[in-house]
């Protein structure tokens, strides 16, 4: 299989996985300004889960380019992603519709962790193609380390959702601002 093959079904499912998440959006019961404001945690969940699906895409996207070879291992590696990735649209829904409850706002946190965690084994296979280039092979590591502690910083936020709901928040935004930052290699690359 190329990975042409692999990046098409995977932009196909993350595509259906954005337009499910806009699909949820439902226009107030009022045509009035309160009544729209009350949607507002509604929709600020969608606008986090857009961008940090659009993140999860781009990262991806660059991943997927860095394939020397679809093995099984980075076919099922690569499944397991989206499967989290696809309850991202549920999640963001939950959360959205009970902002200040610490239940859904921990399970938002679980399921980006798990798609953190997704990433980091989607990485070992990476790593292992690139064993015989040393340089590549410490880039593939290091982002692997940072998808890591994404993933950990996402189940830690969930869980302090139980403590103050403000923390898992702070941590949602933070999480995706983090990506912004250039990689290293990318950045050495382009200049």
């Amino acid at each position: 299989m190329s990975t042409s093959r692999l990046e098409a079904f995977s932009d196909g499912v993350i595509a259906i996985i954005v337009t499910i998440m806009v699909l949820q959006l439902t226009h107030p019961a009022e045509p009035t300004f309160a009544s729209l404001l009350k949607q507002a945690p509604i929709f600020l969940s969608y606008a986090l889960s857009f961008l940090v699906v659009a993140i999860m895409w781009v990262n991806h996207h660059h991943l997927i380019h860095a394939v020397h070879e679809v093995t099984p291992r980075l076919l099922w590696s690569n499944i397991n992603l989206l499967f989290w990735m696809s309850l991202t649209p549920f999640v963001t829904d939950f959360m959205g519709r009970n902002p200040r409850t610490p239940f859904p706002v921990s399970l938002y946190g679980f399921n980006l962790a798990m798609c953190g965690f997704a990433f980091w084994l989607l990485r070992i296979e990476l790593v292992r193609q690139h064993q015989h280039d040393p340089e590549m092979s410490e880039y593939h590591s290091r982002v692997q380390t940072k998808n890591l502690f994404s993933g950990f910083l996402y189940l830690t936020a969930g869980g302090l959702a139980h403590v103050s709901i403000y923390i898992p928040y702070f941590v949602y935004v933070l999480i995706p601002a983090m990506y912004f930052l250039p990689e290293r290699k990318l950045a050495d690359e382009q200049r």
